[in-house]
């Protein structure tokens, strides 16, 4: 009984010994696989801008295309929220209603190409996730353990 208790006793003074002071923790990152690359495409009509002169209209076309194109990015990456609800009113449709959102935050994309089309303005967007990687390492150092050496 008295080696039981002895034996116990010792575990629990070496298990108190080993605090996070007597280590010394490495960490690694480690990068997925492969890495996919996104492509969007926004379109602005020019006709419908609302501006004075044809140039004002290019450029405000041309932020709006590039809008458009960032949001078919998020709703790619994110996903998109449908809310829909219906109503029947004496055994008929009463009134239907759909709505749509997405939402988050789009780094890394670059403009492949903007470029007027008849009568719209059209932008092109890349989502390169290997360069997100880069973006996300930078900010956030997402990391596992390496290797522990104890003292």
């Amino acid at each position: 009984m008295k080696k039981w208790i002895s034996t116990c006793l010792t575990l629990v003074f070496l298990a108190g010994c080993a605090s996070s002071d007597d280590r010394y923790v490495q960490w690694e990152t480690e990068a997925p696989a492969s890495f996919p690359k996104l492509t969007a495409i926004g379109y602005a009509p020019l006709a419908t801008q609302p501006a004075k002169t044809q140039a004002e209209k290019v450029l405000m076309a041309m932020q709006a295309s590039k809008l458009a194109a960032y949001r078919e990015l998020a709703e790619q990456v994110y996903g998109q929220k449908i809310s829909a609800g219906a109503s029947v009113n004496d055994w008929g449709m009463g009134s239907d209603s759909i709505k749509a959102s997405v939402s988050g935050v789009i780094r890394g994309a670059r403009v492949v190409k903007a470029y007027p089309v008849g009568e719209h303005y059209v932008t092109e967007l890349e989502l390169d996730f290997a360069r997100v990687w880069d973006i996300y390492q930078q900010q956030n150092r997402p990391s596992k353990v390496k290797e522990v050496t104890y003292f």
